[in-house]
C-alpha cells in the first residue's frame, strides 16, 4: 500500500491532478499496486476555506503519507494577502521545510516531435537533456527579513546564508544523480562577488576530490544564464543554490518550448513532493486547456524515486512520449496538423498507451 497526499491547489491545479492520478491508477491496476489516496486543500483556496494557506490538517497528511502530489498554488486573487499568508509563501516554502525536502530535481529534456516548440534553433535543442538539483531549504527565501527606516526611506534586507552542512548534502546528491547519467557535473554560483557562493565552490572543490570519476566544472551564475541558451547540450547534471535555481530552472524549461512538459521531485526527508514545474494559470483554468503532461510525469518520478518503482515509471514516461510522437496536443505545443485534445482527453490517451503496454 502506498499512501499518497493529494493536493490539487489553485487554478488549473483541479484539472491536472486527476489525470496524474488516473494514470497511477492504471498503473496500480496493471502491477497490482494499491496506492491510497487523501486529498487535501493548499493554497489560496485553503486560504479561502480555513484562513490559511497551509492547514494543520493538510501538513498532518503529508506527514502521514509516503508521497505528496501537488499541483499548483497561487493566484491574483491572492496577491494582496499579507506575505506570510500568500501561497507560495505561506504554504509552499513551509510544506518543504517541514517535510526537510532540500533537493528539488528537475529534469529538461526535448521529445521527439516538439523541437518546433522551442523558440530555439532546431540544432540547439535536439538532444537536449540536462537536469538541474536545486538546494531548496536555505539561501536567500528563507533568510531572516526585515524593514526599517532610514535617512532616505525604508531600507529592506533578506539575509543569504548557507552552511557548509547544507552545501555539502546537496551536492553529494548531485554526485550520485550524476554518476548515473553522463557523469558531468557544473556547480553555479556567483563566487567573484557573493561570500556564500565562496563557501559553496571550496565546499565542491574538496567533495569533487570524493568522485574523481566525475568531471566538476565551475560556472558563474549570469554565464550559466548565458550559456543555456547558447548551448545547452553541454550540460548533464547542475547544481546550486537556491534563487540561482529558481530561475535558471524556469529558463531552462522553455528550451522545450513550454513549461507544461515538465516534472519536478523535491525529496530529502522521508516524505517526497511531486510537482509539474508550472504555476496555477488562473487564465486556462476551468476551460480543459491546461497541459497535464508535467504532473503525469511527476508522478513517474514519485514511482521512481519514492516506491522505487522503476519499470512502471518507464512505462509511464514511455506512454506520454508516445502521446507526444502520435500528435496529440494540447493548446500550449499546438502546431499544424497535430491532434487538438483538451486536459482530460491527453489524460485518457496517457492512460490508454499504458493499459496496453
Amino acid at each position: 500500500m502506498y499512501k499518497i497526499a493529494v493536493l490539487p491547489g489553485d487554478g488549473i491545479g483541479v484539472e491536472i491532478v486527476p489525470e496524474a492520478v488516473k494514470v497511477l491508477q492504471v498503473i496500480g491496476e496493471k502491477f497490482n499496486h494499491q496506492f491510497e489516496y487523501t486529498e487535501a486543500l493548499v493554497g489560496g483556496e485553503a486560504y479561502d476555506a480555513t484562513g490559511h494557506p497551509l492547514p494543520d490538517d493538510t501538513l498532518k497528511i503529508c506527514r502521514q503519507s509516503d508521497a505528496v502530489l501537488l499541483g499548483a498554488i497561487g493566484g491574483p486573487k491572492w496577491e494582496q494577502l499579507p506575505v506570510h499568508l500568500r501561497p507560495e509563501v505561506g504554504a509552499l516554502l513551509p510544506l518543504r521545510k517541514e517535510l526537510g525536502l532540500y533537493a528539488n530535481l528537475r529534469p529538461c529534456f526535448l521529445f521527439p516531435g516538439l523541437t518546433h516548440a522551442s523558440t530555439l534553433k532546431e540544432e540547439t535543442i535536439a538532444g537536449v537533456d540536462l537536469i538541474v538539483l536545486r538546494e531548496l531549504t536555505g539561501g536567500l527565501y528563507f533568510g531572516e527579513k526585515s524593514r526599517q527606516e532610514v535617512e532616505g526611506g525604508i531600507k529592506a534586507t533578506d539575509v543569504l546564508s548557507y552552511t557548509t552542512f547544507e552545501i555539502e548534502r546537496i551536492v553529494r546528491y548531485a554526485y550520485e544523480v550524476a554518476r548515473k547519467r553522463r557523469n558531468k557535473l557544473c556547480s553555479v554560483d556567483k563566487a567573484n562577488v557573493i561570500e556564500t557562493s565562496r563557501l559553496w565552490r571550496e565546499t565542491v572543490m574538496e567533495l569533487a576530490k570524493e568522485y574523481p570519476d566525475v568531471e566538476t566544472t565551475h560556472m558563474y551564475v549570469d554565464n550559466c544564464a548565458m550559456q543555456l541558451i547558447r548551448n545547452p547540450k553541454q550540460f548533464d547534471v547542475i547544481v546550486t543554490e537556491n534563487m540561482f535555481g529558481d530561475i535558471l530552472t524556469d529558463e531552462a524549461s522553455m528550451l522545450t518550448g513550454s513549461i507544461g512538459m515538465l516534472p519536478s521531485a523535491s525529496i530529502g526527508g522521508k516524505v517526497g513532493m511531486y510537482e509539474p514545474s508550472h504555476g496555477s494559470a488562473p487564465d486556462i483554468a476551468g476551460q480543459n486547456k491546461a497541459n497535464p503532461l508535467a504532473t503525469i510525469l511527476s508522478a513517474a518520478m514519485m514511482l521512481r524515486y519514492s516506491f522505487n518503482l522503476e519499470k512502471e515509471a518507464v512505462i509511464v514516461e514511455q506512454a506520454v512520449s508516445k502521446a507526444v510522437a502520435e500528435g496529440y496536443r494540447t493548446p500550449d505545443i499546438m502546431e499544424d496538423g497535430s491532434k487538438p485534445v483538451g486536459t482530460v482527453e491527453m489524460g485518457d490517451v496517457v492512460a490508454g498507451y499504458i493499459s496496453n503496454a
